[in-house]
């Protein structure tokens, strides 16, 4: 197993990737992902921000990693951050602990960096996976209501809630 950057020629199974997980969020719970534009997907590759997990010549697992989110953290995005967004994992490898083990990539990646805090967000009102990051070591921070959704994907909505959570590396 290997974590390293996705590429162009991975944008096909990128998409795909979403679209699994977006029909496994519609399943388990009641709000999901509305699918991301290829223009981001391709914008991230590029900006060397979406990484893949690789076993046996497969992707496992996708995530992105952002260096600001002022939008949800407001003040404190000027704290030495990471931001995990959109993990999507292959039907094939689930439960394969994937989260546990982007957490420790990012733990490393973190002290590589200069960087303090993993952060990620989630639906405020879906406690199953708050409590799932929580046991994954992340700390509640707060629920946000957003209220300047421009430029976000449309899966967020004006008044939506988000839990913020925090890992101190």
């Amino acid at each position: 197993m290997e974590i390293i950057n996705c590429s162009v020629k991975d944008v096909d199974k990128i998409i795909l990737l979403y679209d699994e997980a977006i029909s496994y969020q519609k399943n388990v719970f009641h709000k999901h992902w509305e699918g991301f534009e290829q223009k981001l997907i391709e914008s991230e590759i590029n900006e060397n921000r979406l990484w893949k997990i690789v076993i046996e010549n497969e992707i496992g697992c996708i995530f992105s990693l952002v260096f600001n989110d002022g939008l949800f953290w407001k003040e404190k995005d000027n704290q030495h951050s990471i931001y995990i967004h959109r993990i999507a994992v292959n039907s094939k490898f689930r439960g394969f602990g994937f989260t546990q083990k982007i957490i420790e990539w990012s733990r490393q990646y973190c002290t590589m960096n200069g960087k303090e805090f993993i952060r990620m967000d989630t639906w405020g009102d879906n406690p199953k996976l708050i409590n799932y990051y929580i046991n994954c070591g992340f700390s509640y921070i707060e629920t946000i209501i957003l209220d300047d959704i421009e430029g976000l994907p449309t899966h967020y909505k004006k008044n939506e809630t988000l839990a913020l959570l925090e890992l101190k590396v």
